[in-house]
């Protein structure tokens, strides 16, 4: 396992740290390029991919050096007060080798998610990789590791019962809704077209809500959603005019700072005193806290924090079926190890043939150059057949054993 040791996670999660702390290592997706790329060569990493969701953000890093929490905070990429900064620096949840795989495997499988169960963290750490890989930031390690890993996931979703009845955030916070008895007439604000809101959206509609609006800095990308749920859209900037008031908001942007301030708020409830149902799914939060000092309406809060204690009496129902998910996390690990291994083997023994022909061309045309020059052309021919015979077997058999030790080990 000494390759395995390269490998490690740095984790800024809901399970140590408060979700406003987590929110400060957020990266828009329009600089994450830039971002990572500079982070990858201020810490000398091999290789870097960076998840970041509504509870979680974690650095996935291959590296020779041993590799901390503080490299991370004093890479001067993120901003964070001292205060935060000593938070984050305490309660990091790093891992490395064998731990740290494992580590990736129960994310990827929602084993280490706020619900256990819920099926969007497979598409967002695949979607991590993919932007990873076509950004230069990921290598031959994170593609054999996340291609195993991805595959154990499959197998904990489709042979167990982990699953059922999911209850991801999005369908917290929808059940949540529902609960309020919110009427399928109500008028729906969605700040936001991300995978969040999208999900949220298509629950939405499909229990019946269909005076929906939705507002995305990109306003393509809001029309989009709003063709496949029957909604209308706008630019995010267009909030600043809307006039037709609303009776449920919900947002999730993914923007560093507040999208909903108490003056925009304000605004867009106008001279109307109903009351207003307020879901904030971001880290940071979108709705600027202000907005929850009115008196004079009925406002009602769901947010991430409220979310996860929902989701703390969920796991134990969820509970009866982790030993079994346990139980193909190492497999798939085990058969990454194997993997590995085997790709190393074949990394270094990759130069065989040409240090073979080398050796060959050496002694031919140096070492023995004299003697052959003074054989006849038969026996030059002979010779030759000879040298080229041994040179194949040099190469293969060497290749051969190697295969088979890997396989006997298992």
């Amino acid at each position: 396992m000494e390759e395995l040791n390269r490998f490690y996670t740095i984790a800024f999660n809901h399970k140590r740290l408060p979700l406003e702390v987590v929110g400060k290592f957020h990266i828009d997706e329009d600089n994450q390029a830039t971002i990572l790329t500079a982070l990858k060569e201020k810490l000398g990493l091999e290789e870097l991919m960076f998840l970041s969701t509504c509870n979680r953000v974690e650095f996935f890093m291959v590296s020779k050096q041993v590799k901390t929490a503080e490299d991370i905070l004093d890479s001067g990429l993120f901003n964070l007060s001292q205060e935060n900064a000593l938070i984050a620096r305490s309660n990091a949840e790093i891992h490395f080798g064998k731990d740290a795989v494992r580590h990736l495997y129960k994310v990827t499988s929602s084993l280490d998610s706020m619900v256990i169960g819920e099926r969007e963290i497979i598409t967002q750490v695949r979607k991590s990789y993919e932007f990873a890989e076509a950004n230069g930031l990921a290598g031959e390690f994170l593609r054999l590791l996340m291609r195993k890993n991805i595959e154990s996931a499959k197998r904990v979703f489709t042979e167990t019962a982990i699953f059922r009845k999911p209850v991801s955030v999005v369908s917290l916070a929808f059940h949540k809704l529902k609960d309020l008895n919110v009427p399928a007439e109500a008028r729906m604000l969605l700040v936001g077209a991300g995978r969040t809101n999208k999900a949220m959206a298509k629950f939405l509609s499909k229990h019946g809500y269909k005076n929906i609006a939705i507002f995305n800095r990109t306003e393509s990308r809001a029309a989009e959603l709003a063709a496949q749920v029957g909604a209308t859209s706008y630019a995010l900037d267009q909030l600043e005019s809307y006039d037709k008031g609303f009776d449920v908001l919900i947002a999730c942007t993914g923007s560093e700072s507040h999208v909903v301030s108490r003056e925009l708020f304000d605004h867009l409830c106008g001279e109307e005193t109903t009351p207003k149902v307020l879901i904030d799914l971001a880290i940071p939060a979108d709705i600027e806290a202000s907005v929850f000092d009115r008196s004079d309406l009925r406002l009602t809060h769901i947010n991430i924090e409220e979310l996860r204690i929902i989701a703390e009496k969920n796991l134990h129902e969820r509970s009866q079926d982790i030993s079994k998910c346990e139980a193909i996390v190492e497999e798939g690990i085990a058969d990454f190890d194997q993997i590995h291994k085997e790709r190393m083997v074949e990394l270094a023994m990759r130069e065989i043939p040409r240090k073979v022909k080398e050796i060959r061309e050496k002694a031919v045309s140096t070492v023995y150059a004299k003697e052959i020059e003074g054989l006849n052309p038969e026996s030059k021919e002979v010779l030759d057949k000879v040298i080229s015979y041994l040179e194949k077997k040099y190469i293969s058999v060497p290749m051969k054993m190697a295969r088979e030790v890997m396989l006997n080990s298992k």
